[in-house]
């Protein structure tokens, strides 16, 4: 097993121990916090923390990455994540856990919203040929999906243990449990290789040419972050089991099974993307989703919500993969770290700003309305992205396409934009 190969398993195993702390902590933080006495508009005040304190982070990250190694940022992110996990076991005061939620790596988004993202993104990338960059990022996100919904099953331990050993010493050791997975994760990274630092001629830089690609991809996942912002996991579990009724443990069964969807529809994306390109997979699969979003809001019964929560995830999560290829790709290599902090961060800082909105708005109404405005902010996006970036292409895409009009003897179609080539369009 070469280094490259090597360090491809470490990231993927440290990516699935994180998946499954975040996929029960993200259910678990508004059964922990309601046990203490806090409402929804605490809930989402806490959840606005965890995503603004993680974007500060990351933008920091952002701005000295081009000068930091790769490993010692891992290592100290996974001992914060321990830190983090055993804090939230410990402290049960409101402005104790806004603090440690702010500086912290709970993610109530049941995904990946710290420091970890960016760090790993740039690594996975530099270790796979372009031509396996999309699939290398599906296995990346299956693997976070499936090990996540694991984690969103394991929730139901506090309503199993509860009666036993009552359900906040569930919860604590838990929370605790997710600071050991932080341990594990440390001792993962630590065996990265040399090659997981910056390889090739350049060394990493801040954006230079790709900047305003950049810029304009920034401000787009930024818009669909706002949208999805409301319905992060910790509010939509609040939602089903206020408006439902739900127990703890069925609601973690619903985000199983919607996990396992969505793991199973990253391998879908990676044909799609070949066939169709990267920018299409990732609306024409988005746009339903959105759709099926906002009927979950009417929904008169559980059963219909579930049912219409499943197709929405079968289709919602393709473009996570495409997503981070495609960031990747029309940037240049030596860009790549500051690329992915750049268009994390005001993803992050964006969807901080809605889980207050949500919670709020959840206080005044069981109707579910933080859903409605949720797909109507991604439909949005969805064109958005379509109309600014449809003809800026991956290096890959450019290849196969004029491999098959030279196989064709077709000229070439106006405005197909290589994606090693700036495109002052796309800003």
């Amino acid at each position: 097993m070469d280094a490259a190969t090597g360090d491809i398993r470490r990231i993927l195993w440290a990516r699935a121990l994180r998946a499954f702390g975040d996929g029960y902590v993200a259910i678990l933080l508004p059964v922990h916090l309601a046990a203490l006495g806090l409402d929804a508009l605490a809930v989402g005040a806490i959840s606005t923390a965890t995503l603004l304190g993680s974007s500060l982070l990351t933008l920091a990250l952002g701005a000295v990455g081009h000068r930091i190694r790769r490993r010692p940022a891992l290592l100290a992110a996974s001992l914060l994540m321990a830190a983090t996990g055993l804090a939230f076991a410990g402290v049960e005061g409101f402005w104790p856990l806004l603090l440690i939620a702010f500086v912290g790596t709970i993610s109530p988004t049941g995904g990946d919203t710290g420091v970890f993202l960016p760090l790993e993104h740039t690594v996975l990338a530099q270790s796979v040929a372009e031509a396996d960059r999309t699939a290398a990022f599906a296995r990346y996100a299956f693997v976070g999906s499936v090990v996540g919904a694991a984690g969103a099953l394991a929730a139901g331990l506090v309503d199993w243990l509860g009666p036993w050993l009552g359900p906040a010493a569930v919860t604590d050791a838990l929370f605790a449990f997710y600071g050991v997975l932080g341990l594990v994760s440390f001792l993962l990274y630590r065996g990265l290789s040399p090659r997981a630092e910056a390889t090739g001629e350049a060394p990493p830089a801040p954006l230079g040419p790709s900047r305003r690609r950049v810029y304009g991809l920034a401000a787009l996942f930024a818009l669909d972050s706002f949208g999805g912002g409301f319905v992060v996991n910790s509010l939509l579990a609040l939602w089903l089991s206020e408006r439902f009724g739900l127990e703890v443990a069925t609601v973690g069964a619903v985000f199983f099974a919607t996990g396992l969807c969505s793991a199973v529809s990253y391998f879908a994306a990676v044909p799609l993307a070949r066939r169709f390109g990267l920018v299409n997979t990732m609306v024409f699969t988005h746009l339903p989703s959105s759709v099926f979003l906002i009927a979950t809001a009417f929904a008169p019964t559980a059963f219909l919500a579930f049912a219409l929560l499943v197709l929405r995830a079968l289709l919602s999560q393709m473009d996570v993969p495409t997503r981070s290829s495609y960031v990747m790709a029309v940037v240049e290599p030596h860009e790549r770290p500051a690329a992915a902090s750049v268009t994390a961060v005001p993803r992050g800082l964006a969807s901080a700003a809605s889980p207050l909105l949500s919670g709020w708005l959840m206080g005044l109404s069981a109707f579910g309305w933080p859903l409605v405005l949720a797909g109507a902010v991604k439909i949005t996006y969805d064109l958005l992205l379509l109309r600014a970036f449809a003809r800026v292409r991956p290096p890959e895409e450019t290849a196969r396409a004029t491999a098959r009009l030279r196989g064709s003897s077709v000229t070439p179609p106006p405005g197909a934009v290589p994606a090693r080539m700036e495109d002052t369009r796309s800003g």
